[in-house]
C-alpha cells in the first residue's frame, strides 16, 4: 500500500538555464525533509542527484534526477533537470510528467536564453509556473532586477511571496508577503528561522504588497473578486483560500527569494507548496486517444478508482538490474505482477518490481498510485513515451515535445566486426534517449549519429564505449549534394562488345532537359517504328536510374531533369537487356555532361536566440558562413535572428555559438530547400569527389 492518496503527492521539475543552483536546491529540500542529513556539493560531487560518473566529472547535470521526500504530510517528487542546453530532451520529458514547473533564475545572472526556454516549454504543456531567484546570497545579488525583467519577459502576475532584506554576501533575513512577518536563518545551514514582527519602513511596504497580493488573488476568483468589491478586502482565510486558485490557474506567479547553498528561504517555500501549489489531484482528468494514431480523444478521472493507464517518460540501462523504466500513474493503480497494455505499441506487459527512486537509491513499493512516480524493472517492450493501460479500457497518452536535433556526426568503427555491438548499442541509447537519433545513410555510406550539441553526443559515445565496450571514430558527415543541369543536352551513345562468343550491342539517342525544382525525375520514351524493339525500353530506364542515383559530376544523385530516348539502333542477334543498360546509363551521362551540369547545395533555416550584446558577433558569423540573415525579432530581452546557411557550413555550430555567447545563446536548424552552389565551392566538392574515387580505385 502507498503511504499517500493522490491528493497528497506533489510533482514538480526544477528547470532551468545552467549553472543556477537547482542541484543544490533540490538538495536542500531533501535535507529539510529528512531525506538526507548533510548537504552534498557539486565540487565534492557526492549530490543525491548527480551521481552518474560524467556528471560529476562534468559537474554539470546531464540526466534527469528522480527524488522524493515527506513534508506537511505531503510526498514532494522532484524531478531536478540538467540546464545544459544538449540535454533539453530530458527538460522535456520532466515537464510532460510534472504538474508545475519551478524556475530557477540566478540573482546576479538574471533572466538567461535558458531560462525563456524552460518557461515556454512548460507554457506549452500548460503548467503553472513558480520562480525561484536563487543565490541572494552572491555579490552583485539583485533580487529586484530580476523581478523587474522577469515581469516584464512573464507578464505582471509575477509576484514575490518571499522578499529579501539583506541581499548579498551574509544574507539570511526575508520579508513573508503573506504572512506579515520577517523571518531570520540560522547561520547554521539547518534551514532553521526565527519570526518577528515588521517595524519601519519594512513594515510599510510589506503590507503595500500584502494589497497587491489580495487584489491577484481576488481577481483569479469571481466569488472572491466580488466579496473584494463589497469589502475592499480579504480576510486572511479567503485569501489563503484563493491562493491555491490564482496559483492553479496563472493568475498569480509565485517568486521566492533563496540561498541555496546555505539552505535560506527554502523551508518557508516548502511550507507554501505544500499547502497551496497545485497537487496530482487537481487535475481532474486523463486525457488521452482510444488507440495509436487515432483522432477519438477519451478522459477518464484521475482517481485511484479508475481504469489503470501510466506513462513512461524516461528509460535507464543499468548494468546489474536491466532496463529501468521511470513512469508516472495518471489514474487507477500500477501493482507488482499485474499484466498491463502497452497501449503506444500493441504490446502486453507483465509489471516487474516496483521502486521508488531517490536519485541512484532505489526503495521496493508493492504499488503505485494515481499521482505518483516510480520505476519498473525489465519490462519487455516498453520504452519513453509509452503508455501503460488497462487491456480492458485502453488509452493512448500524449507524448513528449522533444526538441530537434542541431547537430550531426559520422560513426566509424575503430576495430573490423563491431559493427553489430554499436548498432545495438545506439539502438539502446536511442530507446534511453529519443532526442538522439542514428541512421546508417545508403547514400553517403556513412553511419550518422544526430543530437543537440557536441556534449550530448560525446556522452552517447562515452556510454557506448563504457557499457557496450566499442570504439568509434568520431568523423565528420558528408554533406548530400544534388547534381541537375541548366540546359538541354544530347547524347548518341554506341556499346558494342565483342568477345568472341556472342556480343553486346546497344546504340541509344537521348537528350535531357531541365524540370522545376522539386519536380524529382522523369523517363520519357519518344521512340517510333522498330529503331528500338519496346522491350529494350525498361532496360534503357534501369540504365539511367541507375547513373541518377550514382551521379555523374561528383557521385551525387541527380535531380530535377527528364531524360528522353527518341532514337536508337538494334542489332538482331547481339542486342540484350545488358547491352541497353549500359547504353541508357553511358548516354544519360554523356547529355549531363552537355547540359551545363551543376551542384545543388542544402539550404538549412537557422533560428538564433541571443542576448542583444552577442548580435554583432553572431551576425559576423552568419555572413562568414555562407548565410543570409532573413529577419530579427525581439522575445523579451533576447533577440531571435532567422537565416539560412549551407548545411556543410553549419558543422559544430552549437559548439561555435556557446563560444562566442558565453554558452547564452541558443539555436535550432531545420532543413529548407536545395540551391545552385558558388562555382568556387562546387569546383572544391567536385575535386574532392574525384580524389576520392582515385584514391578508392588505387
Amino acid at each position: 500500500m502507498s503511504m499517500y492518496k493522490t491528493e497528497d503527492i506533489l510533482n514538480f521539475a526544477l528547470v532551468g538555464h545552467g549553472s543556477v543552483g537547482k542541484t543544490i536546491l533540490a538538495e536542500a529540500m531533501l535535507l529539510n525533509g529528512g531525506a538526507i542529513n548533510r548537504l552534498g556539493t557539486i565540487e565534492a560531487g557526492n549530490t543525491v542527484s548527480d551521481y552518474h560518473e560524467d556528471e560529476i566529472e562534468r559537474q554539470i547535470s546531464i540526466n534527469t534526477s528522480v527524488l522524493s521526500l515527506p513534508w506537511e504530510g505531503k510526498k514532494f517528487n522532484i524531478l531536478d533537470t540538467p540546464g545544459y542546453a544538449d540535454f533539453s530532451g530530458e527538460m522535456q520529458a520532466a515537464l510532460r510528467v510534472a504538474d508545475f514547473a519551478v524556475v530557477v533564475i540566478h540573482a546576479v545572472s538574471n533572466v538567461e536564453v535558458g531560462t525563456e526556454q524552460v518557461w515556454n516549454s512548460a507554457t506549452n504543456y500548460r503548467l503553472p509556473h513558480l520562480i525561484v531567484v536563487n543565490m541572494v546570497d552572491k555579490e552583485h545579488a539583485d533580487f529586484d532586477a530580476v523581478l523587474s525583467v522577469a515581469r516584464e519577459r512573464f507578464g505582471s502576475k509575477v509576484f514575490p511571496l518571499t522578499y529579501p532584506v539583506n541581499q548579498g554576501p551574509g544574507f539570511n533575513q526575508l520579508v513573508d508577503v503573506l504572512r506579515n512577518e520577517l523571518h531570520t536563518y540560522e547561520t547554521d545551514g539547518t534551514g532553521q528561522y526565527t519570526v518577528e514582527a515588521l517595524s519601519g519602513d519594512w513594515a510599510d511596504r510589506c503590507a503595500t504588497m500584502h494589497g497587491e497580493l489580495i487584489e491577484f488573488v481576488a481577481e483569479s476568483d469571481d466569488t472572491l473578486l466580488e466579496k473584494y468589491f463589497e469589502n475592499d478586502e480579504l480576510t486572511e482565510e479567503e485569501l489563503r483560500g484563493g491562493l491555491h486558485g490564482a496559483f492553479m490557474n496563472g493568475s498569480l506567479i509565485p517568486v521566492f527569494a533563496t540561498s541555496a547553498l546555505t539552505n535560506v528561504g527554502i523551508r518557508r517555500m516548502m511550507d507554501v507548496l505544500a499547502k497551496y501549489a497545485p497537487c496530482a489531484a487537481d487535475f481532474e482528468e486523463v486525457k488521452g486517444h482510444k488507440a495509436t494514431g487515432s483522432d477519438e480523444e477519451i478522459t477518464r478521472p484521475a482517481s485511484e478508482t479508475s481504469p489503470t493507464s501510466a506513462f513512461v517518460f524516461k528509460t535507464v540501462s543499468e548494468a546489474h538490474l536491466g532496463e529501468l523504466s521511470f513512469l508516472r500513474a495518471y489514474s487507477g493503480k500500477v501493482k507488482v505482477g499485474a499484466d498491463l497494455s502497452n497501449t503506444t505499441r500493441s504490446k502486453q506487459e507483465r509489471m516487474g518490481t516496483i521502486y521508488t527512486m531517490q536519485g541512484k537509491d532505489r526503495k521496493e513499493l508493492g504499488e503505485v498510485v494515481a499521482g505518483d512516480i516510480a520505476t519498473i524493472v525489465k519490462l519487455k517492450h516498453t520504452h519513453t513515451g509509452d503508455t501503460l493501460s488497462d487491456a480492458g479500457d485502453p488509452i493512448v497518452l500524449p507524448s513528449i515535445h522533444l526538441p530537434e536535433q542541431k547537430i550531426r556526426a559520422a560513426i566509424a568503427p575503430k576495430a573490423k566486426g563491431d559493427e553489430d555491438k554499436i548498432s545495438n548499442g545506439l539502438a539502446t541509447l536511442h530507446e534511453e534517449d529519443p532526442t538522439f537519433i542514428f541512421e546508417y545513410d545508403p547514400e553517403l555510406k556513412q553511419t550518422i549519429i544526430s543530437g543537440q550539441g557536441e556534449l550530448h553526443l560525446e556522452t552517447v559515445i562515452r556510454r557506448l564505449q563504457q557499457r557496450f565496450k566499442v570504439e568509434v571514430d568520431l568523423l565528420p558527415p558528408k554533406v548530400a549534394y544534388r547534381e541537375t543541369i541548366n540546359a538541354r543536352g544530347e547524347s548518341k551513345y554506341r556499346h558494342k562488345k565483342q568477345t568472341g562468343g556472342a556480343g553486346q550491342f546497344a546504340e541509344v539517342w537521348m537528350y535531357v532537359e531541365p524540370l522545376p525544382p522539386g519536380a524529382g525525375i522523369e523517363f520519357e520514351s519518344k521512340v517510333v517504328g522498330m529503331a528500338i524493339d519496346r522491350v529494350f525500353i525498361p532496360s534503357i530506364e534501369k540504365g539511367v536510374r541507375a547513373a541518377e542515383a550514382e551521379g555523374v559530376l561528383a557521385g551525387y544523385r541527380c535531380v530535377d531533369l527528364k531524360a528522353v530516348v527518341y532514337d536508337g539502333k538494334q542489332h538482331p542477334v547481339d542486342s540484350k537487356d545488358i547491352a541497353f543498360q549500359i547504353a541508357g546509363r553511358e548516354a544519360f551521362k554523356e547529355a549531363f555532361l552537355d547540359a551545363k551540369p551543376k551542384l545543388l547545395e542544402p539550404i538549412y533555416e537557422v533560428d538564433v536566440l541571443v542576448p542583444e550584446e552577442f548580435m554583432g558577433d553572431v551576425m559576423g558569423d552568419i555572413s562568414s558562413r555562407r548565410g543570409k540573415v532573413l529577419g530579427m525579432e525581439t522575445e523579451g530581452r533576447l533577440q531571435k535572428v532567422k537565416a539560412q546557411i549551407p548545411l556543410a557550413n553549419l558543422d559544430q555550430y552549437a559548439t561555435a555559438l556557446r563560444s562566442m555567447t558565453g554558452g547564452r545563446g541558443i539555436h535550432s536548424q531545420r532543413f529548407d530547400h536545395y540551391e545552385d552552389m558558388p562555382r568556387d565551392e562546387e569546383q572544391k566538392v567536385i575535386a574532392a569527389a574525384k580524389k576520392e574515387k582515385e584514391e578508392a580505385h588505387n
